[in-house]
């Protein structure tokens, strides 16, 4: 079930974060995500419409949307590959006419993903906070 996030969710949203992150950017070093929980807790989440996927009472995946920025998709890596990544994004679709996003590019099963459901790259840049490559990606419902 894709429900809208309650404050009781923030916990295991942040959980779901923090283990996504590992495994999708082991390019990036563990540290910094670490260094990053207490920033998405007080700041990025609470200033984003957020959506969960709530399988036997467990939150599996969420979305963060930032007026047509999808500021994030992340699915408990346990729990990938059961479609929920595509289900939370068909909800973003849902709610927006268009969207953007940024996707680091060595995180190529991301990209992949985006590509599959009708995003394009954009442009390409550097993240800030990692130095990391990454593409800017847009979709427009037709």
């Amino acid at each position: 079930m894709i429900r809208q996030a309650t404050a009781e969710d923030m916990e295991d949203i942040l959980e779901v974060w923090l283990l996504a992150s590992l495994q999708a950017h082991d390019f990036v070093p563990a540290a910094f995500w670490w260094q990053q929980l207490e920033r998405m807790r007080v700041r990025y989440l609470p200033a984003a419409e957020l959506w969960v996927c709530e399988r036997e009472g467990e939150i599996q995946g969420f979305i963060a949307l930032v007026d047509d920025y999808l500021a994030a998709l992340f699915v408990r890596p346990d729990c990938q590959q059961n479609g929920i990544g595509k289900a939370l994004l068909a909800m973003a679709k849902r709610l927006r006419q268009q969207l953007e996003l940024k996707v680091f590019i060595e995180n190529d099963v991301a990209v992949h993903f985006y590509q599959q459901h009708g995003f394009a790259i954009t442009d390409e840049d550097i993240d800030p906070n990692t130095g990391q490559p990454e593409y800017r990606m847009g979709y427009r419902v037709h």
